[in-house]
C-alpha cells in the first residue's frame, strides 16, 4: 500500500536568486537576507504542519559555511523535526548553485522553533509528528535535547531538570 506522506513529513522548498540588492560589498549574500529567507521557509513548513498561524520563538546556532555569491540560486529546504505541545522545531538546510558553472554546494543549516497561535494570538496545540525514515527518527530524537538546551539558555528550565541532556553526560 502506497501511503501519501503528510505535509509535515514533506520538505518545504523555496528557491531564491541572489540579486545585487541581496549582497554586501564583497558581492556575497548578506547574512541577514539569508536569515530572512530561512525564517520564511521555516514558517511555511510550520504552518503546513499545524494548519495555524505561527510565530518564530527561537533560532538556534546558524552557521555560515561557504559564501553564496551574486547570481547564485539558493535552495532552502525546511522540515518539521518534532512537535511538542504548542511548538514545532524546524530544520532548515541551505544549498546554492551557480548555474553557469554547474557548481552546487551546501552553505548553511539551522533549527528554528515556531509556536502555533489561534485568532486571539494564544498558543494552541499542534499535531503530533510521526517520523518514518531513519533520518527523520534521528532528528526527532535529537529535538528533545535541543529543546532542553534552548529552555536552559532562555532561563525557562533548570539544568537538573533536563533529563535528556543529563543522560548524555551523566550515566544513570
Amino acid at each position: 500500500m502506497n501511503q501519501k506522506k503528510t505535509p509535515s513529513q514533506s520538505a518545504t522548498i523555496m528557491n531564491e536568486l541572489v540579486l545585487p540588492n541581496d549582497t554586501n560589498t564583497l558581492n556575497n549574500l548578506m547574512g541577514g537576507r539569508l536569515l530572512h529567507w530561512m525564517d520564511i521557509v521555516a514558517a511555511i513548513a510550520a504552518q503546513k504542519h499545524s494548519g495555524k498561524i505561527v510565530v518564530t520563538a527561537s533560532v538556534d546556532s546558524v552557521s555560515f559555511g561557504k559564501s553564496i555569491k551574486l547570481g547564485d540560486v539558493v535552495t532552502l529546504e525546511a522540515r518539521v523535526t518534532r512537535s511538542f505541545n504548542t511548538s514545532m522545531e524546524i530544520h532548515i538546510s541551505v544549498s546554492a548553485e551557480n548555474i553557469p558553472s554547474g557548481e552546487k554546494f551546501k552553505s548553511n543549516e539551522a533549527y528554528y522553533t515556531f509556536v502555533a497561535l489561534d485568532r486571539n494570538s494564544h498558543p494552541v496545540k499542534v499535531p503530533e509528528l510521526k517520523p518514518e525514515t531513519e533520518e527523520e527518527v534521528k532528528r526527532y530524537d535529537g529535538a528533545l535535547r535541543r529543546r532542553q538546551l534552548r529552555l536552559i539558555l532562555a532561563g525557562k528550565m533548570k539544568p537538573d531538570e533536563a533529563t535528556e541532556l543529563r543522560a548524555l553526560f551523566i550515566p544513570e
